[in-house]
This record gives structure tokens, sequence and C-alpha cells, in this order.
């Protein structure tokens, strides 16, 4: 049996889920007492969707880093610098030790666009202190980032509401 040690956990896919998956283990370990971080690469800093409002009355905060949907976005060059500065905050906190937990949700997108470079994403996850979980959500997770995590779940799609025409719903997809 080896030593207990921080973990790399990726949900990708194209299925429902990684987010909320993510958020789950950020709360099981907000109330084993530990520290964690959230930061969400696709949303405004102002944000208030439904996990905003939880977790601000947990005392805890989730940090925006972008400026929402990029396919909405009229301004490209921000959408990258945001991310690239983003990735700067999250790189600090999970190279800093202070948090048990690290949630990097939807960093994906931004490494698929090309606004954040692959390898100074994997060199802060082989590099991160040895107790530090992090957990990468979004879809297509570069092979890479797959090759280097511990645990890794793929959701996949099977049926969608969408497709039946229902549109998205508060409280539950956001």
């Amino acid at each position: 049996m080896g030593k207990r040690r921080g973990l790399v956990l990726v949900h990708t896919g194209d299925g429902k889920g990684k987010s909320t998956a993510a958020f789950g283990l950020a709360l099981r370990a907000h109330g084993r007492g530990k520290p964690i971080r959230v930061f969400q690469f696709m949303k405004v800093a102002p944000a208030q969707f439904g996990e905003h409002r939880v977790f601000e009355t947990l005392g805890l905060k989730i940090e925006g880093l972008g400026d929402g949907f990029s396919w909405k976005s009229k301004d490209l060059e921000r959408s990258a610098q945001l991310a690239r500065d983003g990735f700067a905050r999250a790189e600090a906190a999970i190279r800093s030790g202070e948090y048990f937990l690290v949630v990097l949700d939807e960093i994906t997108y931004p490494i698929r666009y090309g606004w954040i470079p692959l390898e100074p994403v994997l060199a802060c996850l082989r590099e991160r202190p040895e107790h530090v979980h992090v957990v990468l959500t979004g879809r297509n997770a570069p092979e890479e980032i797959v090759a280097l995590a511990d645990t890794v779940t793929e959701m996949r799609l099977v049926k969608h509401h969408y497709d039946a025409g229902v549109p998205a719903q508060r409280g539950i997809e956001d």
C-alpha cells in the first residue's frame, strides 16, 4: 500500500456533471476542515450562479477568471489575457501549498483555445507540493493531462433535455 499524497483528478467528456463533481469534492474537503480554492476559467468575476451563492454562505469563494462564454466574447484577446492572468493566480495558489484542494473548473477550454499554454499547466501539476490535490474540469482534456492525472472520469452524454427542447434550468445548470 502506497502512502497518501495529493492527487490530480480530471473530470472530462461531453456529459453533464464535470463541474458539479469537482464542487462536490470541494465541499467534502471543506466539510473535513481542509482549505480549498476554486477557480472558474469561463465564468465572470462577479458571477452569482447557484454554486457561488452556496459557497459564499459557507465562507468560501469561487473566483471567476473569465468573461463568460467565449463564443459570445467581443474581445478574444481580452478573454485570452484573463485566462493567462487567471492561471497565474491559480498556479500561485497550487504552488503555495496553502490549500488541500484546488479546483481548476473549465480550464480545458482556454488550454484548447491556445490561451493558456499546456506546458506550464503540466509543470505546475508535476511540481506542486506533495499534499496538494488538483481537480481539472472541461471537455476534451488534453491527452498529456489525462496521462499525468491519477484519476480521470469521463462524463458521457447519453441523453440531454435540450434535445427535447427543454431549456436550461436554474438550480440544475447554474
